[in-house]
């Protein structure tokens, strides 16, 4: 099973498009910098990094702010 899980996730952003636009362009962003906002990540993939910055609260989508 993959963690953090789908049904968790869309409790933070319901739009499932949205989250992986999201969490594509953060692991874009880690692939960069190597820069990752949780500690000790289970996932070694900065896709899944990213995921689990949305479940931990530390990226989330600011809607003041969209084009």
């Amino acid at each position: 099973m993959l963690e953090p899980s789908i049904d968790s996730l869309q409790r933070k952003i319901n739009s499932k498009y949205t989250l992986v636009t999201l969490s594509a362009k953060r692991a874009r962003q880690m692939s960069q910098t190597k820069k990752v906002l949780v500690d000790n990540p289970k996932s070694h993939k900065y896709v899944g990094m990213a995921l689990e910055e949305v479940q931990a609260e530390k990226l989330f989508l600011d809607e003041n702010n969209q084009a």
